[in-house]
């Protein structure tokens, strides 16, 4: 087809100069202005208007999620059917939680012994507590003096030996028991004055917020029994049914999410510097080419695809494409996974070129 236009351009111009040199030879001035005229009407002598607008073709590409519990167990109910829509939050499946629940009342049952025994740290002795160790005081002190007199009395009528040394050396350690049973009972009555040591409070502080943690790991092993939608979107496909053994991890459900939404296209080599991030997009799809969705380029790739990167013969290198996003502002159920559209990119001017050194 090429070597067709060639031939029939060429007998053009071949019976171009035969008439014109015809011509030229009766009217040399007329010859010369039709000549100039007809250059700058000829279609490859006239500079190519910039286009306006850029148009590519691609694909919707909408996110999906893959839901699962967190913890293991039986379904017990499973909410949602393939194709319903969800809100945000939406409830979809549930295990059954009995073992979960019993494990939170178990840890907040142990919690609340220990914030118990804390505060009783924490507040000190009692009055009635301080007064009993002061009146074991005065018991052993009363005890002291009796035995000390009794030792006394003991130690007089032994040197004229009407005690015996076995009933002198009872009174004596009689006597050093009961100081010794003094002392003790003075330190207590100091320590209960003192309250408990500011380590046993902290230990037993210590203690309580790590039973907290273990509260709160069972509280959100009592939540992961529950799986909701994270955003809002359609269930595509229903994985499980109730009764199913689940481990941990394992999907139930594939949610499609309804936002973001986006088109996945191919821009050319030479196009490339007419476009950057954030241009306006008109988005067109086949079954309503008359309201198009407004987007915005939000990716472009910088790796070339399709052609290797290694090719650097300039007809070649035109055929390198790379990929591109477009953000869509205002998606809605028209637009599927997958389906085809049309980009209609607004150009500014000329594309961009490097400047030289």
């Amino acid at each position: 087809m090429a070597k067709a236009r060639v031939i029939v351009l060429l007998l053009f111009g071949a019976t171009a100069i035969a008439g014109g040199g015809a011509f030229y030879a009766r009217d040399p001035e007329a010859a010369r202005a039709l000549l100039k005229q007809a250059a700058t009407e000829l279609p490859w002598t006239r500079p190519e208007a910039p286009r306006s607008e850029m148009v590519l073709y691609g694909n919707v590409d909408v996110r999906q999620v893959d839901l699962a519990f967190n913890v293991p167990g039986r379904i017990e109910q499973m909410l949602a059917e393939e194709g319903d829509e969800v809100a945000p939050s939406a409830l979809l499946a549930a295990l059954e939680a009995e073992r979960y629940l019993s494990q939170v009342e178990g840890v907040r049952a142990r919690l609340e012994r220990q914030r118990a025994i804390l505060a009783a740290l924490e507040a000190g002795s009692r009055r009635e507590e301080i007064e009993r160790a002061r009146a074991e005081v005065a018991a052993a002190e009363a005890a002291l003096n009796l035995a000390r007199e009794t030792y006394e009395r003991r130690a007089a009528l032994a040197r004229t030996d009407i005690v015996s040394a076995q009933a002198l050396d009872d009174s004596r350690e009689a006597r050093d028991r009961a100081t010794a049973n003094l002392k003790a009972a003075q330190e207590a009555l100091t320590l209960a004055r003192k309250g408990p040591r500011k380590e046993d409070i902290e230990a037993a502080r210590a203690e309580a917020r790590a039973i907290e943690a273990d509260l709160a790991l069972a509280q959100q092993d009592l939540a992961d029994t529950e799986v909701r939608a994270p955003a809002a979107g359609t269930v595509l496909v229903r994985i499980q049914e109730p009764g199913a053994i689940m481990r941990a991890g394992e999907p139930v459900y594939t949610l499609a999410l309804a936002t973001p939404v986006w088109v996945r296209a191919y821009v050319s080599e030479p196009d490339l510097g007419r476009i950057h991030p954030g241009m306006s997009v008109l988005v067109v799809t086949d079954s309503r080419p008359d309201r198009p969705y407004r987007g915005q380029v939000g990716f472009i790739s910088p790796a070339a695809e399709f052609t290797p990167k290694t090719v650097q013969t300039p007809d070649l290198r035109t055929s390198l494409v790379y990929r591109i996003r477009v953000v869509v502002e205002n998606p809605d159920r028209g637009l599927r996974q997958g389906m085809p559209v049309t980009l209609r990119i607004p150009l500014a001017g000329p594309p961009a070129t490097a400047a030289r050194g």
